[in-house]
């Protein structure tokens, strides 16, 4: 970990993104109280009046459940701890959580792959995580291909709800002009635009290490989080429901 004066320096970084990101969005953010209201509202109701409400969560290799490659641990990844959250919330409910994401992608690839791999499942939710891999096709690929993918499910009448990053280890995440950083920023942007749920992960993470935690001690390797990092990213999508 760094010295003091730079730790400092860090941290007042983390805060001052953080404000900038939420400044930039705030007067667009959708409410979570309401957007997924319609899917509360049904995960709540008990059998014979229920239906199965289903919830895809599409991206790359963290949705997938990798931890250290090449080891999946699905059970404690944030999918399925989603899916045990909500069933112990709302115990009647008839619930199916299913991970259509696919290790080493990018959202180019996913957006190509979305109407035969995610729209035939009737998702009422569709979760989008790829920005850690999105880094490698740059920001206006990745931003064609989740503008894609967020029409797509829009004009179905699918909500949607776009996860900003998990960390990479090597990457400086109190750079604003870090790539990592900048698909955050974009991420947070298309929320805004298409009037749809943000869960914004690397904001989480970016607490955490303010409140002192070791960002190595929220990973299993150096791109991909352990369970405890995938639990900050739970606790971020249960805002919505």
């Amino acid at each position: 970990m760094p010295n003091t004066p730079i730790r400092a320096a860090i941290l007042i970084a983390f805060a001052f993104s953080a404000r900038f990101a939420l400044a930039a969005v705030g007067a667009a953010e959708v409410d979570p109280k309401t957007y997924l209201a319609d899917v509360t509202n049904l995960l709540g109701q008990s059998w014979p009046s229920n239906r199965t409400v289903t919830i895809v969560c599409h991206g790359h290799s963290v949705p997938a459940g990798y931890f250290k490659t090449p080891t999946v641990d699905s059970f404690n990844a944030y999918p399925h701890l989603l899916h045990r959250a909500l069933k112990d919330r709302f115990p009647n409910a008839v619930l199916n959580v299913t991970v259509t994401a696919i290790g080493g992608e990018e959202s180019n690839r996913g957006a190509a792959r979305f109407e035969k791999d995610v729209l035939p499942l009737r998702p009422d939710v569709v979760t989008i995580d790829y920005a850690l891999n999105d880094r490698r096709i740059g920001l206006d690929q990745a931003g064609a291909a989740w503008r894609s993918m967020i029409t797509n499910a829009l004009q179905r009448g699918i909500k949607v709800l776009l996860l900003t990053p998990t960390p990479d280890m090597k990457a400086n995440l109190a750079d604003p002009a870090d790539p990592l950083n900048q698909h955050a920023a974009q991420i947070r942007r298309l929320a805004a635009e298409y009037h749809v749920g943000l869960v914004d992960s690397l904001a989480a993470f970016q607490r955490a290490l303010r409140a002192g935690t070791k960002l190595e001690d929220l990973m299993s390797q150096g791109n991909h989080p352990n369970r405890r990092g995938h639990d900050l990213v739970v606790a971020e999508l249960l805002k919505w429901w």
